[in-house]
């Protein structure tokens, strides 16, 4: 079972930065495939980012260069560094994972992000 905790999510002014952290427990963190969802006010869920095992990354067309996913192997944990906030970035913000030889995907409870303008 994997167990995912997500930390770093609060209030930032519109042009700010935020950086999320999610560590994961339960499983060889090597073996999934990390991400992160977001969940808008009255939306649905959309991918934010994605990174595997070999560090590949893949971004929503709405990041456009503004965050960054990395991963630290060593310490369980994958990170979102998010840059040039803008108010329609406020949303709930969930770490996800999926083995990489594919599975359902486990969740985080989830962090908010909230960007004033």
């Amino acid at each position: 079972q994997v167990h995912l905790v997500e930390s770093g999510g609060g209030l930032v002014q519109a042009g700010g930065s935020l950086t999320l952290s999610c560590v994961a427990s339960g499983t060889i963190f090597g073996d999934l495939i990390m991400g992160w969802h977001r969940q808008p006010p009255g939306k649905q869920r959309e991918l934010v980012a994605q990174i595997d095992s070999g560090y590949a990354t893949y971004y929503g067309d709405f990041v456009a260069g503004r965050f960054t996913i990395s991963r630290d192997n060593a310490k369980s944990t994958v990170y979102l560094r998010m840059s040039s906030l803008k108010p329609e970035d406020t949303a709930d913000y969930y770490c996800t994972a999926q083995y990489r030889w594919g599975s359902d995907d486990f969740w985080g409870q989830g962090t908010q992000v909230t960007v004033s303008s």
